[in-house]
């Protein structure tokens, strides 16, 4: 049985949006687009080929997808750790427009996301991945769906973006599983939800 894991890179305030590229999404006027590039070296590129070597198939929302597919396909070395799992295991995009997903081995999935993802999970397998796919992520956190989360930190703010955490969600609890730093400053944390969140008192007893 597999379960549903989320990797996503955000800025110390929280902003997950565009961190490749600035013309990856400019959506409300974002023109801080690329923000994590500067920070990737070689500890970065050891945990991603990590969590890629763990994948068995990705879900991932539209305009993630269309990023990736306009991508990924032109690199062909099979032996690349991130694109010869991208290229080649199942891809299922969540959409409510696309009619149909050209990228091999890709699936359209609309209606019930709770739903889907249980028949995912019901599959065999170690993970199907969560990568960007910003409303996605917030909906599937919302919505407690998400088995294991790597929030990979950056150094950098920038006061403006979408976020990874919007209001609304339940409040939970999540125990750390791992962490790592990189050379650039980048902490890797990798959390569990445990249940509901709790809540205490500081205050002195009269």
């Amino acid at each position: 049985m597999a379960k549903l894991t989320l990797t996503s890179f955000v800025t110390l305030d929280g902003v997950m949006q565009a961190p490749g590229g600035p013309d990856e999404d400019r959506t409300d006027g974002f023109d801080y687009g690329g923000w994590s590039v500067p920070f990737a070296d070689e500890d970065f590129g050891t945990f991603m080929n990590e969590v890629f070597d763990r994948a068995d198939g990705f879900l991932l929302g539209r305009r993630t997808y269309e990023i990736f597919a306009a991508y990924w396909p032109r690199v062909t070395d099979e032996n690349d750790p991130i694109a010869g799992r991208l290229n080649a295991l199942p891809k299922y995009v969540v959409s409510t427009t696309l009619d149909k997903a050209d990228w091999h081995n890709s699936t359209v999935l609309g209606g019930d996301l709770a739903g889907e993802v249980a028949r995912l999970k019901q599959q065999p397998g170690r993970e199907i991945q969560v990568h960007g796919s910003a409303r996605l992520a917030q909906s599937l956190i919302a919505q407690g769906l998400v088995d294991e989360l790597n929030v990979l930190v950056h150094p950098v703010l920038l006061g403006k973006g979408r976020r990874l955490f919007p209001d609304g969600g339940r409040p939970t609890a999540f125990a750390l599983a791992g962490h790592r730093t990189t050379s650039t400053g980048i902490s890797i944390l990798t959390y569990r939800p445990t249940g509901p969140a709790e809540f205490g008192t500081f205050a002195l007893d009269q």
